[in-house]
């Protein structure tokens, strides 16, 4: 969901639509978003705060200075903290508050102070809907790049039937999930991620397999959900679990079925990430017993698996983007632009075992990425989430 992860700041306005509001905040908070509501005075007289702080799991913002302690709500740090500001219910009071800069309460100070986008949903009676100084104050706001939730038709507190119901808790999760969806830089994109090892077969309980976690791969598949693609992972064996719920995830066990489900979905992405550990070799026969331990010495003849890869560069079409990995150990990046050139790939992620850090298991990584026109780009160590975003961004800049 679009919500997952987001830091929210929802402003109550007073309002009896205010009532909406809690179910406002359950459902952000069940899509995944870290809620902080911000009332003011009025609100609290048509909801409690108590009510929002069970809700958001955080405590409401209501004054300049918290009551307890005497310590500052500082409303510019508030705006740098959120991903998006909601205000709902908006009422006639506040919305020509923003409009004309009016900073006299501590949601007004954190709206002046926002950075993110800004969304308001209108709640008021029909005829201060249509008032002209209500249509001309929500129009400043939207030439102030705030996005108006348009109110709903129906039976007001009034009496009155017309525009300016608040709209619905749901139609409003709905809208900002669509607007975010639309305004990431990868949305309509589909990609496709491999990720983990692969496990070859020698007999029902043994098999030739390699240290990959798959934390690379499905740190990159869950960063690429957030810019808004249409993720399918293909995993090796790997006891990760997914956060992202948009991400359709694969699992395979060996390189024949990673090959088979990379053959079948790599002509419909338009990116792929190859980060798989694969196997580059698999036994020639498979046992279908188990091998008993019989003697001193044991020979197996092996075979080279598909090269996934290269088979991927070969379909490679106009307008694909395709990045491999390169796990080296020595001539690291001679090695790494010999595997860039030969199997098509617009850029290729090296990292190296010699680097502390680095590699299978482990929560961090250190990376140079190589384009095909061989410029490099060297990062230093960094979280697998982090190493996933400097990927994700040189994927967008590509796109």
């Amino acid at each position: 969901m679009m919500l997952e992860g987001k830091k929210i700041l929802l402003g109550v306005c007073g309002s009896i639509a205010s009532y909406k509001s809690a179910t406002l905040t359950r459902l952000l908070v069940k899509a995944g978003a870290n809620v902080k509501v911000i009332m003011t005075k009025d609100a609290s007289h048509f909801v409690s705060p108590l009510t929002f702080s069970t809700l958001s799991k955080s405590p409401v913002l209501s004054s300049y200075f918290k009551e307890d302690t005497g310590e500052w709500n500082s409303h510019v740090e508030l705006g740098l903290w959120a991903d998006l500001m909601l205000i709902a219910p908006a009422s006639a009071n506040t919305i020509a508050k923003f409009a004309h800069g009016i900073c006299d309460n501590l949601l007004t100070a954190t709206y002046l102070s926002a950075k993110c986008p800004i969304y308001f949903a209108p709640a008021m009676d029909l005829d201060m809907w249509q008032h002209p100084s209500t249509k001309q104050n929500v129009a400043i706001l939207g030439n102030y790049g705030n996005i108006q939730i348009n109110p709903g038709y129906g039976e007001l507190a009034s009496g009155l039937t017309g525009e300016g119901r608040m709209a619905e808790p749901e139609d409003i999760i709905r809208f900002l999930e669509t607007s975010l969806s639309t305004s990431l830089p990868l949305s309509g994109k589909r990609a496709l991620v491999t990720a983990g090892p692969t496990y070859e077969a020698i007999d029902p309980v043994r098999f030739i397999g390699n240290h990959s976690s798959g934390k690379m791969g499905f740190a990159i598949a869950e960063e690429l959900a957030k810019q808004g693609a249409d993720v399918t992972l293909i995993s090796g064996p790997s006891a990760l679990e997914l956060k992202g719920k948009r991400i359709r995830r694969i699992n395979v066990i060996s390189s024949d079925e990673m090959a088979e489900a990379v053959e079948k979905h790599f002509p419909e992405s338009n990116i792929a990430v190859m980060s798989a550990a694969v196997a580059d070799y698999k036994p020639k026969y498979v046992s279908t017993e188990k091998i008993k331990k019989d003697s001193s010495e044991f020979g197996m003849e092996l075979v080279k698996t598909t090269d996934i890869l290269a088979r991927a560069g070969q379909m490679k079409q106009a307008g694909q983007i395709l990045i491999g990995f390169a796990l080296e150990t020595q001539n690291e990046e001679a090695n790494a632009i010999k595997k860039l050139e030969k199997k098509n790939l617009d850029f290729i992620v090296l990292n190296s075992l010699n680097d502390e850090g680095a590699g299978f298991k482990g929560d961090t990584n250190k990376i140079t990425i190589i384009d095909r026109y061989l410029n490099t780009e060297r990062f230093p160590l960094k979280t697998k989430e982090d190493v996933a975003i400097d990927i994700c961004k040189k994927i967008t800049g590509l796109i």
